[in-house]
């Protein structure tokens, strides 16, 4: 075979980097085992809850959150080797079991149907309750659930970044930041859900939600608490900050473009499903500064409908690009990630972890995992 006949190397996704994604998996599924013989000893009920908690956990996910937190550990001087370092990827682990909370109660109180293509958590215990035959509201059934589910995901979350074999002084180093992330992100949740019940506001209340329910929980926290369990200082935590802040606004701001204008395939989720739970994105209220009293009226009457179909969704669309909001997302998207490369550039990190910080950029605003 002649070189120019030798197929072409696929670039390794920096989140497989050093193995890390079959890494991650493989400690959910330890981590999944252990808690299934937990919930197990409970009695036989458990099951269908250690079954759904086990295809929501391993099926699916991009593992952004542990590789932030890996890449800045590592970033941080951290060596992974031998034990030391499956610690650092258990710990790291744990932000995945903090990712399925947010998500179980994100879709509880979006009424969303799906996530990754198949039912949402509170869906399918609503339709074990309807399966079951059993007795009083098969909606209510599935909402307690969901909610139960989304705390014990949250409690295993700190069970397992405690539990991560990780040296007691870095854990107790990272512990406050692990926290304040956790804390930060329900804040954030509540805003959205505030922005919800009050209709929209400005563009600048729109991008504080996004800096807490997803900036910050998305990449600099994670990025944080790597460098924390690194004995990283604060000149390093604050260029993560610069790094991180930009670059996880962008990473929510192409999640609200996909949202609304997203191929169902590629996101899981029905066309237009932002739309239908009327979210109010930078996107919407880029949108409703800029609209014609025509425009303002397709806003007020379709936005937050849970009916919305095709035709419905294809004007929101409209008005959205007619507006110039798309664009402007777009533009700000690409500003933001030039802030993340440029901050990235003048961090004093460790030349490997530089180049997959590097590369986690497109990962993150591309989103093409």
């Amino acid at each position: 075979m002649t070189s120019s006949q030798t197929p072409a190397r696929r670039a390794v996704h920096p989140l497989d980097r050093d193995g890390l994604r079959d890494r991650v998996n493989a400690a959910l599924t330890a981590f999944m085992d252990h808690q299934g013989d937990v919930l197990g000893d409970v009695g036989e009920g458990m099951v269908p809850v250690t079954a759904a908690l086990r295809d929501f956990m391993l099926d699916g996910g991009k593992r952004l959150r542990p590789g932030f937190c890996y890449w800045g550990w590592r970033g941080a001087g951290g060596v992974d080797e031998g034990a030391a370092g499956d610690a650092a990827v258990r710990a790291a682990t744990s932000l995945e079991l903090l990712q399925a909370s947010a998500l179980i109660h994100d879709d509880l109180m979006d009424r969303s149907d799906t996530r990754r293509g198949k039912p949402a958590v509170h869906k399918r215990f609503e339709g074990l309750h309807a399966e079951s035959g059993w007795r009083g509201s098969g909606e209510s059934f599935g909402s307690a659930a969901a909610l139960l589910l989304g705390d014990l995901c949250l409690t295993w979350s700190d069970e397992m970044f405690s539990g991560s074999g990780v040296e007691p002084a870095a854990l107790a180093a990272a512990k406050p930041l692990f926290d304040v992330m956790r804390t930060e992100v329900m804040a954030g949740q509540y805003l959205d859900v505030l922005e919800q019940a009050m209709g929209g506001g400005s563009v600048a209340r729109s991008r504080r939600v996004i800096r807490f329910k997803s900036a910050k929980y998305t990449i600099e926290r994670p990025l944080h608490v790597g460098a924390a369990l690194a004995g990283a200082g604060e000149d390093l935590l604050a260029a993560y900050s610069a790094y991180g802040l930009p670059l996880g606004e962008a990473f929510q701001l192409r999640d609200d473009v996909l949202g609304v204008f997203g191929d169902p395939a590629e996101t899981g989720k029905p066309a237009g499903d932002d739309l239908r739970e009327g979210k109010r994105t930078v996107l919407l209220a880029l949108a409703a500064e800029r609209c014609s009293a025509a425009q303002t009226r397709i806003l007020d009457e379709l936005v937050g409908d849970p009916g919305l179909d095709d035709a419905g969704v294809k004007e929101l669309r409209a008005v959205i690009e007619g507006t110039g909001a798309l664009a402007e997302v777009e533009s700000m998207i690409d500003t933001l990630t030039g802030q993340a490369l440029a901050a990235l550039d003048a961090a004093p990190v460790a030349d490997d972890a530089r180049s997959v910080l590097r590369n986690l950029v497109e990962a993150a605003t591309v989103r093409k995992v």
